[in-house]
């Protein structure tokens, strides 16, 4: 959520970032709002003033046994009054907060303005995609091993959703546990068992809702299952206060996410590229204002350094402002490269989300004079354990249907050099 004092003091620069983002500007409505409320509150605040200042002559006119029954009857009429000054104030407030909660972050002065990915701006390129008459895409690949199997899963889930089995399957769990342990021993984070299933306001505290609520999944209860365990982790912090020396913190875990993907229909639909279930790895970090860039740019070159491991070629994409999610300043994705596609695909996201999301669940740091400010966030993937299978499972292949598995695997395979245990070739 954007800082309400900083609109009042820069609503063109408010203007400037929603038009950035393709939307039309809000200051003068936000503005608006924002009078209406204090001119509200300020009524409220002199009638509740007034009231007081009846209620202590009528208790000294009653220890004085004086009559009353004039100022019982102000009494009455300030009571009402205040009535309606409350009821005009909650209204205002919901109404200001309403279209406060529903801003985009600012994007940074060096994203570049665009209106899609067209605008997104590539930074850097790994590796040579290389190519191969008889390569299989993942599906042909699975179905030809006997270990990929979506028809059994749409008959019992409907569409998007797989069973992986045997060798692949196996390679899909080496895959999470490899990562949580290069982003634990390797970069210092700590690693979380989190929640799937968390409260509205756990998903308004990441910037989820209220925009994106027809992509998640909702239970009887109220409760909803996690795109990304971005939103436990984020909420892991809510309602802290941080000493400085506390910070940076990072956190990390491996969590299955459930997206309802509503905005996808008829896109991505062959193979496991976008399903409704998948695995992934999440990076989070919490930090001070000024330290923000600098793990912006290491969160990325973590998730980097994963497909470099794997030796999967990719591209390290700057997005536009208009292709950036709803509570991102900044983001960098990398995209892998899917040999059945001669495309490349987002495999990762990293945003810096700067006091953004800290301010919608009150997460703060403590300075050295104890005045308290935002923390700011950050989060990336680490990576989605289907998509970096899928990539594995296309550039590692074999042409009689096995699969070689990367060197850095190997340990989490049994010591196998492919899923048949010794490499064919």
């Amino acid at each position: 959520m954007l800082d309400l004092k900083w609109i009042r003091n820069h609503p063109k620069a408010l203007d400037r970032a929603l038009e950035k983002r393709g939307l039309r500007p809000l200051s003068d409505l936000l503005l608006q709002q924002d009078a209406l409320h204090r001119e509200a509150l300020s009524k409220l605040e002199r009638v509740r003033a007034l009231k007081n200042t009846l209620d202590d002559e009528i208790a000294q006119r009653k220890a004085k046994k004086m009559d009353c029954e004039d100022y019982f009857a102000r009494a009455t009429l300030l009571k009402k009054e205040e009535g309606g000054y409350a009821e005009d104030v909650k209204y205002y407030y919901e109404e200001l907060y309403k279209h406060l909660s529903e801003l985009p972050n600012v994007p940074a002065e060096d994203v570049p303005v665009a209106t899609g990915e067209q605008g997104n701006i590539e930074v850097f390129r790994y590796g040579i995609p290389a190519d191969k008459a008889w390569r299989k895409d993942h599906v042909a690949l699975g179905r030809m091993r006997k270990e990929l199997d979506l028809e059994q899963a749409a008959k019992n889930s409907g569409a998007r959703f797989v069973y992986l089995s045997g060798g692949i399957a196996r390679l899909e769990r080496a895959l999470g546990q490899w990562m949580l342990d290069i982003h634990t021993q390797k970069f210092g984070y700590t690693e979380l068992y989190a929640p799937l299933l968390m409260k509205e306001a756990s998903f308004f505290g990441a910037g989820q809702l209220p925009k994106f609520r027809d992509d998640l999944f909702c239970t009887t209860t109220g409760l909803f299952l996690i795109p990304t365990a971005e939103v436990p982790l984020l909420n892991w912090a809510r309602d802290r206060i941080f000493l400085p020396e506390e910070l940076p913190l990072r956190l990390t875990a491996l969590t299955p996410c459930f997206r309802s993907e509503a905005g996808s229909a008829g896109r991505d639909t062959h193979g496991i590229l976008r399903q409704h279930q998948f695995n992934k790895v999440e990076m989070f970090i919490f930090c001070a204002a000024e330290e923000a860039a600098k793990h912006h740019e290491a969160m990325t070159s973590q998730a980097e350094y994963l497909l470099q491991a794997l030796e999967l070629p990719y591209r390290k994409m700057l997005l536009c402002s208009g292709d950036m999610g709803h509570a991102a300043q900044k983001t960098y994705d990398l995209e892998v490269w899917i040999p059945s596609e001669q495309t490349y695909r987002e495999i990762s996201s990293c945003s810096d989300c700067g006091a953004y999301q800290a301010r919608r669940i009150q997460a703060k740091v403590r300075g050295i004079h104890g005045e308290l400010d935002y923390v700011h966030t950050l989060n990336g993937s680490g990576l989605p354990t289907g998509r970096a299978l899928l990539a594995i499972l296309e550039q590692y292949q074999c042409e009689d249907g096995n699969v070689t598995i990367p060197m850095v695997l190997r340990p989490y395979m049994g010591g196998n050099s492919s899923l048949n245990g010794v490499c064919s070739g």
